[in-house]
């Protein structure tokens, strides 16, 4: 994968994590639940884990493929 490519997954991966957290945001404040309640749904929400996983793992390849 080339750095076009790992910004272009990147750029795509934030997008749909940032999309995926308002879309928890506000379905809590609909529900009127506890700032501390959604916070944690957010934390310990496994897509977002694995997004997360993903990111650090493309952001690492990033940093090996710059530094060759």
């Amino acid at each position: 994968m080339d750095q076009k490519d790992l910004k272009l997954s990147k750029k795509l991966i934030s997008s749909y994590r940032n999309r995926l957290e308002k879309e928890i945001l506000d379905r809590s404040i609909k529900l009127r639940m506890p700032q501390n309640k959604f916070e944690e749904i957010i934390k310990n929400n496994n897509e977002l884990i694995n997004l997360k996983k993903a990111l650090d793992q493309l952001e690492t390849e990033s940093e090996t493929q710059s530094k060759v």
